[in-house]
């Protein structure tokens, strides 16, 4: 017998924001760089965060109940994966990403429906139009656009480190490299890499704090530059890190084409995003990507595989393959 349909998934995902903002507030809260410490009971956890006696217990129940944190002996902790990925003081920290989505992103998404109807942007650039430059003025909005810029690339940069055939190239520059994370994790991985990072002026200083921090000064190199302006630097491989998501599809093209002006014959670009799959019905996350694209830019949007091995076929590159990289990431490969 078929079983009767009940709305338990319609209403998980319509409520789903009460999970999410719980942990938002817990990484804002710094809860689990705070466990890292050490266990902890009810009062002086509730002493060291700052949080109502109304509220506390509640809180910390559900975050145990989401898989967020135990509990054994009324003492809370941190689990494997909170301990590794939200401590700050870890350098696997990705909470950035999480920090942004707190201060910036949930609230703009209030307006999905507003973006649904008009298509236009809905965060602090609504009346500009252009979410960088209202960034980048900002010295501490941009460092925190860059670190959780970070923390989103962590997974994939490990992920290409580890498959791509690093062995067959001697250089690679980074087009929009953030704090560096990119070029960081994939020097340690192979030493006989040079490595660079290209973005506007304004990360240079972030950049090379970074780099220095892992000791790296040495090879890993800042390109500054405007790539709508500017040439892309000259390397083995360039590879563009959830780039081409944030604009249209000429502006899309036109990088591309860049791309390939800039790599020597049998050079390699790489581009990884939220790949979405080809018949646009798995990978949820992706095609959330690109309404938060909606959100967050005048034109941008995200891509089937198959869309982007065609554009760079029209770009002029002789070869593309796609493949899976970690969670919702792929990576498409195109060779000159």
């Amino acid at each position: 017998m078929t079983e009767a349909p009940t709305p338990a998934n319609i209403f998980n995902l319509g409520f789903g924001f009460w999970a999410s903002k719980a942990l938002l507030s817990a990484v804002e809260l710094g809860l689990f760089t705070e466990l890292a410490k050490g266990p902890a009971d009810l009062a002086d956890l509730s002493q060291r965060l700052g949080l109502h006696e109304r509220s506390a217990r509640d809180f910390l129940d559900a975050l145990v109940a989401l898989k967020l944190l135990d509990r054994q002996d009324g003492r809370y902790s941190n689990t494997t994966e909170t301990d590794h990925f939200l401590d700050r003081a870890k350098p696997s920290y990705v909470g950035g990403l999480l920090e942004m989505a707190n201060s910036r992103l949930y609230g703009s998404w209030g307006f999905l429906t507003e973006a649904l109807k008009t298509g236009r942007n809905q965060n602090e650039a609504k009346e500009s139009g252009d979410v960088f430059a209202v960034l980048y003025a900002d010295p501490d909005r941009l460092r925190g656009f860059l670190a959780a810029m970070s923390g989103v690339s962590l997974g994939a940069a490990q992920a290409i480190a580890a498959k791509f055939p690093w062995r067959d190239y001697k250089s690679f520059v980074d087009i929009g490299t953030a704090q560096g994370m990119v070029p960081v994790t994939i020097v340690r991985a192979h030493n006989h890499l040079s490595g660079a990072g290209y973005d506007l002026p304004e990360v240079k200083p972030v950049f090379e704090e970074f780099i220095a921090q892992q000791g790296l000064q040495e090879r890993v190199k800042f390109h500054s530059g405007n790539f709508f302006t500017d040439p892309l630097p000259k390397a083995d491989v360039l590879i563009m890190g959830h780039i081409l998501h944030d604009w249209d599809l000429s502006q899309k093209r036109m990088l591309l084409e860049k791309a390939h002006a800039a790599l020597p014959k049998g050079g390699a670009l790489i581009v990884y995003e939220s790949i979405i799959d080809d018949e646009r019905r798995q990978n949820a996350f992706g095609l959330l990507m690109s309404l938060n694209m909606l959100i967050e830019t005048t034109g941008g949007f995200d891509f089937t595989g198959a869309e982007c091995q065609a554009w760079m076929r029209e770009a002029g590159f002789s070869q593309t393959r796609v493949e899976p990289l970690t969670g919702p990431d792929s990576v498409v490969v195109a060779i000159k």
